[in-house]
């Protein structure tokens, strides 16, 4: 396990300096400039040693004066680096985060169905901006801060070994106690900052829910009830926070008594040593000003201590997430531009965990066929399995058993742009993207020309409505659509499908949510939307499906009918129950 951990921090780090490739130079730049600020700071201590031991007895006012400007020369540099470093550096860190949240972005947008179901949208955002700001900030000071600390304590032990050697071992000697401390407090402090890390996504995610649902929460007045549940998680994320301080507080106490005491040591140490001869005034003087050009970087890396685990802990939620596979196309995949051609379901299961007992399944052994060009329509009651097949001949998910294929090709057989370019889509919940009804509509085909795009929408009955608006089709629909009602989404959704043009259409449910005289009227777009191609509606108001080519009564994930409506009117069964219960007055 020892070595396995050993390893596993090891890949991190290389990791994490794998982001620093492409920024090679800035970073090298940044890196000789701490550097060359470390040896600064180092001059003044032996300026005024060779001052106090030298030129002030002997007089000498021009070595004073040489020697002052030098300094002054020094200060002036050190001043130019650390503008360098504080402009630069930080520059650095913002190109290393956009290129995380750019490969982050880019691998979530082609994770499985499966993790969005899995998680929630407010901790995806937290780890794509909170933690890797962290993670962005540690980029910048860590190296350069650690860097510039290590040639300070370095340098200013070198110096005092020039002074005395046998002082300075004794302040060597205190130093491997103040590691031990910082070491053992580290794993407390990283398991902690991790937690606060969990929590504060859990706070997000909250806030997103509230939020998103707004209307909801102020139609049944349960304001106070979305507050409950924000205190509820806040208050986990005050209690993993305040855990974390602890251990920093512990670490900051502990690290600043090392500090104090090792000064105390140094000033009684050189006293004593200055008392019995050993060392000259001069002596004593720069090696108190070593000591505390020792301890100012320790300091440092005690401040520095917080950032590493946050920012840490952040690269490694990070890591969690670019670790999940992302959707797979076969090795090698059937060269074709669309597919077309009868669907066939072959024995297929699923279930949406996987490896759940078969006998909870979604689907069980299911076998059917679209034939192309035709229309088929899935009923049945809520949960028997109808919108799961919608899903499934896309490929969002993973059969576990059975095969689906297209035209004799197996859906498994060719990328998943190519199947997903074939088919398209119109659902009970549309969803629209904050941006313009054009931005919106041209989403079936990002290439489409202006006249493509008002061909679309005339044909899903939306142009005149759209012309009607203010700016047309420049106007802003709102988050989610919000400025519009539900139909006129619903048009959008169609253009949206008209555009794309696809040889197979799936629509769940698309007019469910609507009226009646809405659902009349977007039927109408529907059926000339679906001439042509090969079709499978979900339908639950069965008057919209008497016409299909065929209809296949679902029930617990079986196929239990299946016929024209006639055909299942006259059988008496399953069907014709539902359909006189909808129309029993």
């Amino acid at each position: 396990m020892g070595q396995d951990s050993q390893k596993k921090k090891k890949g991190a780090i290389g990791a994490f300096f794998s982001y620093y490739k492409p920024h090679k130079k800035l970073f090298a730049l940044d890196l000789i400039c701490s550097f060359t600020i470390a040896v600064c700071n180092l001059f003044y201590p032996f300026i005024a040693r060779m001052i106090m031991n030298d030129f002030v007895p002997d007089r000498a006012i021009e070595l004073i004066i040489v020697w002052a400007v030098a300094l002054l020369a020094i200060y002036v540099l050190k001043a130019v680096l650390t503008y360098v470093v504080g402009f630069w550096g930080h520059v650095l860190g913002v190109r290393i985060q956009a290129d995380m949240r750019k490969q982050f972005f880019s691998h979530v947008e082609r994770l499985p169905f499966s993790y969005f179901d899995e998680t929630k949208t407010g901790t995806i955002m937290s780890r794509i901006v909170n933690d890797l700001f962290e993670t962005s900030e540690l980029a910048h000071h860590g190296p350069e801060d650690t860097f510039m600390s290590l040639i300070s304590i370095i340098g200013s032990v070198i110096m005092l070994c020039f002074i005395d050697p046998w002082l300075a071992l004794i302040v060597i000697l205190f130093v491997p106690c103040m590691v031990l401390f910082a070491v053992r407090m580290r794993g407390r402090m990283n398991g902690a900052f991790r937690a606060s890390r969990e929590k504060i996504a859990e706070v997000n995610a909250s806030i997103e829910s509230s939020i998103s649902g707004i209307r909801v929460s102020k139609a049944y007045t349960a304001e106070s009830r979305e507050e409950e549940k924000f205190d509820r998680s806040n208050g986990e994320f005050k209690k993993a926070r305040s855990e974390a301080y602890r251990y920093m507080g512990m670490f900051q106490g502990g690290m600043g008594f090392f500090n104090d005491l090792l000064y105390l040591i140094a000033l009684v140490a050189g006293g004593l040593f200055f008392y019995f001869g050993r060392i000259s005034t001069g002596d004593y003087t720069a090696f108190i000003l070593y000591v505390t050009m020792l301890l100012t970087p320790i300091r440092t890396l005690v401040t520095l201590f917080e950032q590493i685990t946050d920012g840490l802990a952040g690269f490694a939620r990070f890591r969690e997430v670019m670790a999940i596979p992302e959707e797979a196309d076969p090795d090698h995949p059937k060269e074709i531009s669309l597919m077309r051609g009868d669907i066939v379901f072959d024995d297929v299961s699923f279930s949406y965990k996987s490896g759940e007992n078969r006998e909870n399944a979604v689907l069980s052994h299911l076998s059917f066929t679209v034939r192309e060009g035709s229309t088929v329509a899935l009923v049945g009651s809520s949960g028997g399995g109808k919108t799961t097949v919608c899903h499934l001949i896309p490929r969002f998910y993973e059969l576990d058993g059975g095969r689906i294929s297209i035209g004799g090709v197996g859906i498994d057989e060719v990328r998943r742009s190519v199947l997903r370019k074939s088919i398209g889509m119109v659902a009970q919940d549309v969803f629209l993207y904050g941006g313009t009804v054009r931005d919106n509509i041209a989403y079936g085909n990002l290439d489409a020309t202006e006249e493509e795009i008002v061909e679309a929408a005339r044909r899903a009955n939306i142009h005149d409505f759209v012309m009607s608006l203010p700016d047309g089709y420049d106007t802003e629909v709102g988050e989610r659509g919000v400025k519009l009602s539900g139909g006129q989404k619903q048009r959008i959704s169609i253009a949206r499908a008209f555009l794309k043009d696809p040889p197979i259409l799936i629509l769940d449910e698309a007019t469910s949510a609507l009226d009646n005289m809405t659902e009349m009227q977007i039927q109408e777009s529907l059926s000339e939307l679906s001439k042509g191609r090969t079709s499978i509606v979900v339908a639950h108001r069965l008057s919209t499906v008497k016409n299909a080519d065929e209809i296949i009564v679902l029930q617990e994930g079986k196929i239990m009918e299946r016929g024209t409506h006639e055909q299942l009117i006259e059988k008496g069964g399953i069907y014709a129950e539902l359909y006189r219960y909808q129309f029993r007055d």
